[in-house]
């Protein structure tokens, strides 16, 4: 079969022919770059944004921190003229267990020590000795006080009675021997960490007390660390009683 028969001439025939162009490599790498520019200005952006985040916070913290060593700075120069004068702030006023069970403790605490200086009275020793009434008010008001830990009551006890003694040993009795047993003994408390305020009166009680000094080096234990022993069974009766028996 001819063209002619067909009805076209050969000149007018064009077959269609698709041809896939590639894509123009400049505008995909435009199109690519813009993308990633996009992606990177975003980026960009958001680490902006945290970053005005985090200095707001710290603006925010650093206002906060300032107020507070501010406020707690203007407290600290007001403290020592009135909030010493004035009872805690924030506590509650105490039940009346709270007062009658420390309290019924002391005097258990003095009558068995009356009892045992009776006993103890032929051969020239007491037990009814001062520091062990502050010992009785720190073990039974203050329980839960660094002052009331055991190894701190024994420590300071032995410690400083021993103090008293090779004080008035080397100085004798005087002004010297006191002073120099004093500041030894609150340095010892505070080098072993066993600061037990009563403590600090056995050295002087031995130094000005004529009838101890026969003990010698036994006044370490006796009285002041033997009278503790029998206060500290009482302040483990004195503690449940509280817990236990409100009122």
């Amino acid at each position: 079969m001819g063209l002619q028969q067909l009805g076209c001439s050969a000149t007018s025939y064009q077959p269609n022919i698709y041809v896939l162009k590639p894509p123009k490599p400049v505008s995909s790498f435009n199109s690519h770059f813009c993308s990633r520019k996009s992606v990177i200005s975003h980026v960009i952006t958001s680490f902006g944004f945290l970053n005005s985040h985090l200095d707001g916070k710290r603006f925010r913290r650093k206002r906060e921190l300032i107020s507070i060593v501010a406020s707690s700075s203007s407290s600290n120069v007001a403290a020592p003229f009135w909030d010493s004068w004035a009872p805690e702030k924030g506590s509650k006023a105490p039940l009346l267990s709270d007062i009658f069970w420390p309290s019924a403790g002391a005097f258990a605490a003095m009558a068995l020590l009356g009892k045992i200086d009776q006993i103890l009275a032929p051969k020239g020793i007491s037990m009814t000795i001062a520091p062990l009434g502050a010992v009785c008010a720190v073990l039974f008001a203050t329980p839960s006080s660094p002052g009331a830990r055991k190894y701190n009551v024994f420590m300071a006890q032995i410690g400083c009675a021993a103090i008293g003694v090779l004080a008035f040993t080397v100085f004798g009795p005087g002004w010297l021997a006191r002073s120099s047993a004093l500041a030894a003994a609150i340095a010892f408390m505070i080098s072993t960490r066993a600061v037990h305020p009563p403590a600090a009166s056995l050295p002087l009680l031995f130094i000005d007390g004529a009838k101890l000094h026969h003990l010698n080096f036994w006044y370490a234990f006796f009285p002041g660390a033997t009278g503790c022993i029998l206060l500290c069974l009482i302040q483990e009766m004195v503690c449940y009683l509280k817990e236990n028996y409100k009122f």
